[in-house]
């Protein structure tokens, strides 16, 4: 049976989804953005700013679910310019070891808020099961 998370410590949004889904040992996030946690604004309209956030409101989400990025099996990432990739890059390279992920990135038209950079995962929840959630 799917279980279903809504992080308490992310922007409360009203739109009707889950932060994360868990099944049979994988687990899934929304797409995950630059947002303040408190207004739900995007952090800056900096790449490199947005980038940090996206990647901090993903590692608080992994935290909640007593999980980390070490945990991740696939990150897809969206970015709105292709000139902004080694940006995108240095920031995750702060917060991702190796082994990294399995990553695919594709350039698209625009994300929500005007946002210039999104993530979305694919998480190995093995510790989690071992936790009530």
């Amino acid at each position: 049976m799917p279980t279903h998370h809504f992080s308490p410590a992310l922007y409360q949004s009203t739109a009707p989804f889950s932060h994360f889904a868990e099944h049979a040992g994988t687990g899934f996030t929304a797409g995950i953005i630059g947002q303040r946690r408190d207004d739900g604004l995007l952090v800056s309209d900096d790449v490199a700013e947005q980038c940090e956030a996206m990647m901090t409101n993903l590692e608080t989400l992994l935290e909640e679910l007593g999980l980390g990025l070490s945990d991740l099996l696939r990150t897809t990432v969206y970015l709105t310019d292709y000139k902004d990739f080694d940006v995108i890059n240095a920031v995750h390279a702060k917060h991702l070891t190796e082994p990294f992920p399995a990553r695919t990135t594709i350039q698209v038209a625009a994300l929500p808020l005007d946002a210039k950079v999104q993530i979305d995962t694919v998480v190995a929840t093995q510790k989690a099961n071992e936790h009530s959630r």
